[in-house]
């Protein structure tokens, strides 16, 4: 059956990337998600947060490592309706559940030993929501991680490469009785159930975030989305790939 947008179940929306969108951070792509489009960013400075200082002077300097964190908002024109600003001290706690989900992501494919005594900053920020904009922040934090990354390196601020694997992240569902990939707004909002997972390109999963809206879904359901996941991560990788590649 065909989706309201006349997609089959297991195809993506249109992905799109811009690589090196913006000039002054080391890393940064546009990344769009059918409507969904989110400005990605990478910066280092070379500081820690004080419990990462406090672990590292208790260990000999090749065991010292740095941080990554990242941080997710989104614009007030992001929505049909205005969405006030965050605000210091007051961000909504959406945000920052997601913006720990994409820390979280990244961390898991980066030796944070190989870039010493830095922290890097990944910031998200929606310019436009139309659905999955967590999972599209997620992927194209990737590529812009791998940018700066890239600078590291030329500046000879790297101990070695640190990233191990590459991540990207999908949302499915359950929408009319059928497991469907990459939902929209109008697709999540009447979801029976949906479900946001981040997997490396290894094929290794990092979160599985799901939730039954309206009624429980059986096991065989559970296994469908998983694999519905699975191939549209991995479509994601190789688009992520190539364009690493050029």
């Amino acid at each position: 059956m065909p989706r309201h947008d006349g997609r089959p179940g297991d195809q993506l929306r249109e992905i799109r990337f811009t690589r090196r969108f913006t000039e002054h951070a080391p890393g940064s792509v546009l990344v769009e998600f059918g409507r969904t489009r989110v400005l990605c960013t990478a910066m280092y400075e070379d500081a820690v947060p004080p419990f990462v200082r406090a672990e590292n002077v208790r260990k000999p300097e090749p065991e010292r490592a740095g941080w990554l964190t990242a941080e997710y908002g989104m614009l007030p024109s992001s929505t049909q309706d205005r969405k006030s600003r965050d605000k210091a001290g007051k961000v909504d706690g959406r945000s920052v559940e997601i913006q720990r989900l994409i820390g979280r992501s990244l961390r898991a494919v980066i030796d944070l030993k190989q870039i010493g005594e830095r922290t890097i900053w990944l910031d998200c920020d929606v310019l436009q929501a139309d659905g999955g904009t967590r999972t599209a922040s997620i992927t194209g934090a990737y590529v812009a991680l791998w940018d700066c990354c890239l600078r590291l390196k030329d500046e000879s601020k790297l101990r070695y490469w640190p990233l191990i694997d590459s991540v990207a992240a999908v949302s499915v569902g359950i929408v009319d009785g059928q497991p469907v990939l990459d939902l929209d707004y109008h697709e999540d909002f009447g979801a029976e159930t949906d479900m946001n997972v981040v997997m490396t390109g290894k094929g290794e999963f990092i979160e599985v975030q799901g939730t039954a809206e309206e009624r429980s879904f059986p096991r065989a359901q559970l296994n469908a989305l998983l694999d519905l996941a699975t191939s549209g991560i991995q479509r994601l990788t190789a688009m992520q790939k190539a364009l690493l590649d050029e």
